[in-house]
């Protein structure tokens, strides 16, 4: 059987850097132009096949690329990265409807926030290791939740509502009649994503990360310094989840505690194993499936979840390291730990 990715990756190695960078530039584009793909079979029973792509299809694919750093590039579990989530779209709820400032001025204040909300939380409880950090992850994320339903100042458990949306930029108009501007907008992010996650991996941070992810007692011991870099990674892919909380706010007009429950948290780790834990596109293609699918068996009522749970079962039965599994390095974690040093 023919692997399609080891044939992919054989067929990009052997190309020059123009070609690889006109390859590139015509697949962002058509990545660019899928707003316009619409076909009423795409359509969901609630929403357009546009909206869809905004939320859940273009959020989940950021979000997981930002928990993949966590995950997937340092091998640490976390329960609660809806916790950055929320942390960014109530900072645009906040100051969005309490402030003069716009979308622009205070995506940077809620990604800020995010980070520092991961270094709190980071530099007590990443000495923990496995089950232990699941379970202080996610308390985390719950410990959020409750405190935003019990803080009457930013709503409690009525929300935010009323939140502006970003003012037009580069002749683009964000309201909800114009979706596709939102789309365009997290295409760009997660390309930025996509452009920090590849220069870090080839570089100190990753190689850490890589010998973290393999044996953390072995790199320690080779001298890396394993908290900072497991902070690092942390606090970049809390980044991520607060820019997405920004646009989610902005686009959704409205925000309630009910929006960032533990399942949230659930469905962004499930994108993760399901596409391939450590493999960007393999992430992505997760994020996209795990998002459409449950919005286009909607019709079906309750029932979705059961159908949506057995197709995970089945196909993880069948690819049990996901659909694009990372390719199987054969590197030993001695030789990253030597690097880093």
């Amino acid at each position: 059987m023919i692997n399609l990715r080891d044939a992919g990756a054989n067929a990009w190695a052997k190309w020059n850097k123009p070609k690889r960078a006109a390859f590139s530039i015509v697949a962002i584009f058509l990545v660019g132009l899928m707003p316009y793909a619409g076909f009423s079979i795409l359509n969901t029973p609630i929403s357009s096949y546009a909206d869809v792509l905004v939320y859940p299809v273009g959020m989940y694919v950021l979000m997981a690329l930002g928990l993949n750093i966590v995950v997937g590039k340092s091998g640490m579990l976390d329960l609660g990265y809806v916790a950055f989530f929320a942390i960014g779209a109530y900072t645009m709820g906040f100051l969005g409807t309490h402030t003069h400032l716009n979308t622009w001025e205070i995506l940077p204040i809620g990604i800020a926030l995010a980070m520092l909300a991961g270094v709190l939380l980071g530099i007590p409880t990443l000495r923990l290791r496995g089950d232990y950090l699941a379970i202080v992850t996610l308390g985390f994320g719950e410990i959020i939740r409750i405190t935003a339903v019990n803080t009457i100042k930013i709503g409690g458990p009525n929300g935010i509502s009323n939140i502006p949306h970003p003012p037009s930029v580069f002749g683009l108009t964000f309201d909800i009649m114009h979706p596709n501007s939102f789309y365009w907008l997290i295409l760009v992010l997660i390309l930025l994503v996509i452009w920090m996650i590849r220069r870090l991996t080839v570089r100190r941070p990753g190689r850490a990360w890589e010998a973290i992810r393999q044996d953390e007692d072995a790199a320690e011991l080779m001298g890396v310094p394993t908290l900072k870099y497991k902070i690092w990674s942390f606090v970049l892919g809390a980044a991520v989840g607060g820019a997405a909380g920004v646009v989610f706010a902005s686009k959704a007009l409205f925000i309630s505690p009910d929006s960032f429950t533990l399942n949230i948290s659930i469905l962004i780790l499930s994108c993760i194993v399901f596409g391939g834990i450590g493999n960007i596109w393999g992430v992505i293609l997760g994020g996209v499936i795990l998002a459409y699918l449950p919005e286009r068996i909607r019709f079906i009522s309750d029932a979705r979840q059961l159908v949506f749970g057995i197709t995970l079962v089945v196909i993880m039965n069948f690819r049990p390291d996901g659909l694009l599994p990372r390719k199987k390095r054969e590197k030993i974690v001695t030789k990253s730990a030597k690097e880093v040093k």
